[in-house]
């Protein structure tokens, strides 16, 4: 009942990669834009539908099945609270570029300004090492990030921020409004709230108009008040930055409202309890038995795995990521 679903690299995004995608999978080559693999998708890209969305074996939309059967795909208890909504959208993201310097709306801004049930709060697993840029390290007025927004300088922009140095199984949270960039040569799997709102501060060098596309049709005066101007300490750094250890939770408390990223090595037998959850295989291979039967699933692979299917039994040695929703 363990479903695995099939590469979802969505072509044209705005920085280069994928190179460390097609690897993870034994695949061949990617294009030099698709740095991304979208996972259980019931998400579009951003202006260009049905783009994005994950397509299931069978030649359903994931987002249609849910839809049709959202009790059977989420749980009761799921859809009680969420409604037919898989409220987590997984990325593996393998950053050939430094990215630029972003961030997303929280809840509130979207719904009032984009229409949208969901911000873009996002967290990430890292397979590689190396730098990433979050937040900043001192207070902006209004008028000061509006000044760095027109200078376009790069070295100003990130100059601001704290640079923070990851490694392989290092997780990081990115609250909606907190300016970030992942860095060139990351490789990582990314949870979010299931929507695709970038803002842009920064767009020079990339293939990006950002006074049009930028601020996503809402205008800078605008979009500039959904981006954090206080500065974040230390403390606060290190409680959104930490080794991610093992376990049915390994991101901060503060990810739980959002999404949960669970962690197994599995060398033997592992339980992992009942509900809707999109798997990634990190390394090694696994048999998943569920209530329909067993399913193997050797690195590189992913699946999504209905509320249905009970309690996922997983065999075999490897390292999995078991990534669900918020509780209901």
């Amino acid at each position: 009942m363990i479903i695995e679903v099939a590469a979802n690299r969505p072509p044209e995004r705005f920085y280069r990669g994928g190179r460390s995608l097609a690897d993870l999978r034994g695949e061949a080559g990617v294009g030099e834009y698709e740095p991304e693999d979208w996972v259980g998708s019931m998400t579009c890209v951003y202006g260009e539908a049905p783009v994005g969305l994950t397509r299931l074996p069978d030649g359903r939309l994931l987002k249609d099945a849910i839809e049709a059967e959202p009790e059977w795909w989420l749980g009761a208890d799921h859809v009680a609270a969420y409604g037919a909504d898989a409220m987590v959208l997984v990325k593996l993201l393998d950053a050939g570029e430094r990215l630029p310097v972003h961030a997303h709306p929280d809840r509130a801004f979207a719904k009032a300004h984009f229409a949208a049930p969901h911000g873009k709060t996002e967290a990430w697993f890292l397979l590689t090492g190396g730098s990433l840029h979050l937040g900043l390290k001192q207070d902006l007025t209004a008028d000061e990030l509006a000044g760095v927004l027109e200078r376009q300088d790069a070295e100003e922009i990130l100059g601001l921020m704290h640079e923070v140095q990851v490694n392989p199984g290092d997780v990081v949270l990115v609250p909606a409004g907190v300016l970030h960039a992942i860095g060139g040569g990351l490789f990582l799997v990314e949870l979010q709230e299931p929507e695709d709102f970038s803002l842009m501060l920064e767009w020079k060098g990339y293939p990006i108009d950002g006074p049009k596309d930028g601020h996503l049709g809402i205008g800078y005066d605008l979009a500039l008040q959904a981006m954090e101007r206080r500065a974040r300490t230390p403390q606060e750094m290190a409680e959104l930055v930490r080794p991610a250890g093992y376990g049915p939770s390994v991101f901060p408390a503060a990810a739980d409202p959002y999404f949960r990223l669970g962690r197994e090595r599995v060398q033997g037998e592992v339980q992992v309890e009942a509900g809707f959850a999109v798997v990634i295989v990190l390394e090694g291979q696994i048999e998943v038995t569920d209530a329909a039967g067993t399913t193997a699933l050797r690195q590189g692979a992913t699946a999504v795995a209905p509320h249905a299917a009970g309690e996922l039994t997983l065999t075999g040695d490897g390292e999995v990521l078991i990534c669900r929703p918020p509780a209901p």
